[in-house]
């Protein structure tokens, strides 16, 4: 048996249970991990509520890092004692778990374990925005959405480490500050400003290359009018709500507008995949270039309450559970 956070119905925080679940012995595939930290994501809160919905009991969340305590007879790449960590396997809040060989990292050590839970879903999520969707380059001038965030401050620091100019949106002056610190050039306060006068503002009417979108419905709109002729819109998220149905040929009208709506399940489906997007983040944080900010941190089995911080936008950075 191990302990976990499990739900019996969607709903409000209220129904996360901390309880006593079975633990499976290995598979020849599998590892026993006993885990260690467990990052927490707004996917969660899709889960929790039914948005995205999950055959029930379910346990949730998605990163978590920890050590291999025993391997099936046909793991060959790792080993008892590894220290490993993975994203977007469905059922991390729990203390220990039997997880594919397969979807595992191993951690350089320069990287601890609260880190690896705070940077992995995040980090592998802003390594296929910046990368892989729209490929930001040098002089490029961007838009993100929830910079203070904990995929905002990462892709803050990366695109930066590439040469953009970075446009932000923040809720507080508090908020402001961190993303200024993690290398957002323009923090807007979206309560006080109007976002979109604001980037024409500062693009000098051109608009933005790309806005990476993580809001969804009270931003989409907006997003499309910051963007410059040919511009990429890449929505990833929708923490206030998911987007309205919509006419495509609003995009011709506004200047020949790309759109995209990824999933990062779709950008490591491979272990190639997950190994080179992993490999490119940790060179990331080896060089200096990227400080991960994990702004909480809560005992696993009071979970409620980190859910009701997050989506009170109490939060700023990574909230890392521990088990």
């Amino acid at each position: 048996m191990t302990r976990a956070i499990r739900i019996h119905e969607t709903g409000g925080p209220e129904v996360l249970r901390w309880e006593d679940v079975p633990l499976e012995s290995p598979r020849a595939d599998e590892v026993l991990l006993r885990q260690t930290a467990v990052g927490l994501n707004y996917i969660d809160t899709y889960h929790r509520t039914g948005l995205y919905p999950l055959e029930l009991p379910a346990i949730l969340g998605r990163e978590a890092a920890g050590v291999i305590e025993a391997v099936g007879n046909a793991v060959e790449s790792l080993a008892v004692g590894d220290r490993v960590a993975y994203a977007l396997e469905p059922g991390s809040y729990c203390e220990a778990r039997v997880i594919a060989a397969g979807r595992l990292v191993r951690l350089p050590e320069s990287i601890d374990d609260r880190t690896a839970a705070a940077m992995m879903l995040k980090g592998l999520t802003a390594q296929y925005l910046l990368r892989r969707c729209y490929r930001v380059q040098a002089g490029d001038t961007i838009l993100i959405h929830a910079a203070a965030g904990g995929v905002g401050l990462i892709a803050c620091q990366w695109a930066k480490a590439l040469g953009a100019t970075v446009i932000g949106t923040v809720g507080s002056a508090e908020k402001a500050a961190l993303a200024r610190s993690y290398g957002c050039d323009h923090p807007i306060l979206y309560r006080e400003q109007n976002f979109v006068e604001r980037v024409r503002e500062l693009t000098d009417g051109a608009g933005v290359k790309a806005v990476y979108d993580s809001v969804g419905r009270d931003t989409f709109n907006g997003s499309l009018d910051c963007l410059e002729t040919r511009g990429m819109l890449v929505s990833f998220g929708q923490s206030s709500g998911p987007v309205e149905p919509f006419d495509i040929g609003v995009l011709a009208v506004k200047g020949s507008l790309n759109l995209t709506r990824p999933s990062l399940a779709h950008f490591i489906a491979t272990k190639t995949e997950l190994d080179s997007a992993a490999a490119e983040l940790f060179d990331l944080h080896a060089s200096g270039a990227l400080r991960i900010e994990i702004g909480r941190t809560y005992p696993l089995g009071e979970a409620i309450q980190a859910h009701r911080d997050l989506e009170a936008r109490a939060t700023s950075g990574s909230t890392v559970l521990l088990p």
